[in-house]
């Protein structure tokens, strides 16, 4: 039986021997290596933080203390230290464990927001409660130096380093990295801290003279500290964080536990905010991880052990994005393109490659992201705006007052919109449909497949006078759907004689509109399908087919309130239009982390369960008879 078995919550670390603990080191990352080849999932961070993680659960206490986790990507090492190990085989698998953490899978987790820059608040919080109520519990919050580069990061700071009785350890797990390297002003000033070792090597030599003189020993070298600081200042720009007022303990290597004890053990000990700093190699343990230029192996999918090579996939829609917007840039050479340290994950890498002059990384900061781009476009640029489409929530005020408000043209575009699958509820990007739709002048489009993604985004970067949005899911977009005709701006995809119901298949969700289709027809239902293409605002064609149906039906992989589908039925009514209206989308909740396919089946976001509902809506207006839907096989596709 290895050290890992017996291991069931933190405490049982503090009864290993040293050989033990390096042991488990050991397994631990074995276990790391195994799991995620099989499902996929965050392997490089948490490699990179195996003895860090050890090192805060011997020092601290938790649950009681408490251990905040800046986006979660490097939290598998805690949960494998807090009796989750044995569940490893079923990590960001429906019913399984949580790639982030989770407050229903442990005492000891207890934040589940896994977008970044966010933990210092939330340790803030917790501090300055735990003062006032007069407990005696440290908190401790684990953030990387790529989360350092987004604001709220700095706000927190600002805000903590006026908080004298907050028990709290900042513990900057500092890689050189978020995806891929970290950029910017703060990313060169850990860099000189990082590579200008000569105060370090001073201390060492110190150290260790000071270890073989008899009744010295480690005691004096533990007094060093006091004139540490005079000794940093001559050799590397510590002030950074010292200037704020905040205690600094490190650098210290991250892969010495012995070392991360001691720094750790030391800021506990001093009543107050302390930032230890410490330097770890994502990745790290992992020759194929290690070797990873890319990303060090951030999230691969799964991959052969032996090897590193990740099981081979087809084309997804970021890789169609990607050779779009390097088309672009050859055409056009005001185009420019921005992301939130997100280069390769949303396919800007290629477009860099060729065009590195034009092509800006700001860290994670799409706050900034969005307001340096209506800079940008206020100068005669048109900059596009690649992100997540879950994170574009946090630069709604940007969008809104300092893109649309001057009527610039500044294109979004919205990478992982809709449901996502084995991220969690985080990572849906199920809210942009409904959060846009308030933006003045706003132009939203969604793509049904690759060419449409071609085409959509040369016309939004033609547009010079308002903000442009074009957005896409995750994975690999469907087979071309060719239209038969286009009214309007409205490209019509299935027209029959009968006009008893109006299909309108948003972007991607086109496919199950023919699906939809295929089942209604199946059952004497005339059909038309329709794919708006430009969704905001509404095109006055689509009013008028839906004046020509008995039945309108929305199908769109955004929330329904507020969406695509409530935006038409709002201009039908100012229109006098009376057509009803079936509105399907995703529910408004947090949705557990599963498969694609497996929770749009739990949410009825499929066609069978769409054509279900539109049985029963015809069937109620007595315009035709059709036969009840048949259930169908299990294996039903969810297209």
């Amino acid at each position: 039986m290895g050290v890992l078995a017996t291991v069931k919550e933190p405490r049982d670390l503090r009864d290993l021997t040293e050989a033990q603990l390096d042991d488990l080191a050991t397994e631990i990352r074995d276990l790391l290596v195994r799991s995620t080849s099989k499902v996929g999932g965050h392997l490089g961070p948490n490699l990179g933080v195996v003895e860090l993680t050890m090192g805060i659960h011997r020092v601290f206490d938790s649950p009681r203390d408490r251990v905040v986790f800046d986006t979660g990507h490097q939290s598998y090492v805690h949960k494998i230290l807090t009796g989750r190990a044995d569940d490893f085989d079923v990590l960001r698998q429906e019913g399984g464990l949580s790639g982030y953490p989770s407050q229903a899978e442990s005492e000891h987790d207890i934040v589940e927001n896994s977008h970044a820059s966010t933990a210092l608040s939330y340790a803030d919080g917790l501090a300055k409660a735990y003062a006032i109520r007069g407990e005696d519990r440290h908190v401790v919050a684990v953030i990387g130096d790529g989360a350092l580069t987004g604001g709220m990061a700095w706000e927190a700071l600002n805000n903590i380093a006026v908080a004298p009785d907050s028990r709290l350890v900042i513990v900057v797990n500092d890689n050189g990295r978020s995806y891929t390297p970290t950029v910017g002003g703060l990313a060169t000033a850990l860099a000189s801290l990082r590579t200008d070792p000569r105060y370090e090597q001073l201390l060492d030599v110190v150290k260790r003279r000071l270890n073989g003189v008899p009744g010295v020993g480690p005691a004096a070298y533990d007094a060093l500290h006091a004139m540490k600081k005079g000794v940093k200042d001559a050799f590397a720009p510590q002030g950074l964080f010292e200037d704020l007022g905040l205690k600094y303990v490190g650098p210290v290597d991250g892969h010495d536990r012995g070392a991360v004890e001691q720094a750790l053990t030391q800021a506990k000990k001093f009543r107050g905010p302390v930032i230890v700093h410490a330097i770890t190699r994502k990745g790290f343990g992992y020759d194929a991880a290690e070797r990873h230029e890319a990303d060090q192996f951030h999230s691969p999918q799964p991959f052969d052990i032996a090897s590193g090579e990740e099981r081979k996939r087809g084309r997804i829609w970021t890789d169609h994005f990607s050779e779009a917007m390097v088309a672009l840039g050859e055409r056009r050479e005001d185009v420019v393109g921005i992301t939130a340290a997100m280069m390769h994950p949303v396919g800007l890498d290629a477009f860099q490659a060729q065009f590195p002059e034009r092509t800006f990384d700001v860290g994670i900061a799409e706050q900034h992201a969005a307001t340096s781009a209506a800079g940008m476009a206020m100068a005669g640029l048109h900059p596009v705006v690649a992100v997540y489409a879950t994170f574009l929530n946090r630069a709604f005020d940007q969008v809104l007052m300092d893109v649309a408000l001057h009527r610039l043209g500044v294109t979004f575009v919205l990478d992982r919109s809709g449901v996502t699958g084995d991220d969690g509820a985080s990572h849906n990007g199920m809210w942009d449909m409904s959060v846009l739709q308030c933006v003045p002048g706003l132009r939203l489009a969604a793509p049904r497949d690759a060419t449409r993604l071609h085409a959509l985004l040369d016309e939004a970067v033609a547009v010079d006078d308002a903000p442009t949005v074009v957005r896409f899911p995750k994975g690999a977009p469907p087979a071309d759907l060719e239209a038969v005709d286009r009214v309007g701006g409205v490209d019509v995809l299935v027209r029959d004689g009968a006009r008893d119901v109006l299909v309108v298949g948003v972007g991607s969700m086109a496919t199950t509109a023919m699906g939809v289709a295929e089942r209604l027809r199946a059952q004497g239902v005339g059909v038309t399908v329709v794919d708006p293409r430009w969704v905001k605002p509404v095109d006055p064609a689509l009013l008028d087919l839906a004046r020509d149906h008995a039945v309108v039906v929305s199908v769109e992989d955004n929330g329904v309130q507020g969406g695509v589908g409530a935006s038409i039925l709002q201009a039908l009514n100012a229109a006098g239009i009376d057509t009803p209206v079936r509105l399907h989308g995703i529910p408004q909740e947090f949705l557990d982390h599963a498969k694609r396919d497996a929770i749009l089946g739990r949410i009825g976001l499929t066609a069978q369960e769409i054509a279900r509902d539109t049985i029963e809506a015809v069937s109620a207006l007595d315009v035709c008879t059709p036969v009840p839907l048949a259930e169908e096989a299990a294996d039903d596709t969810l297209a």
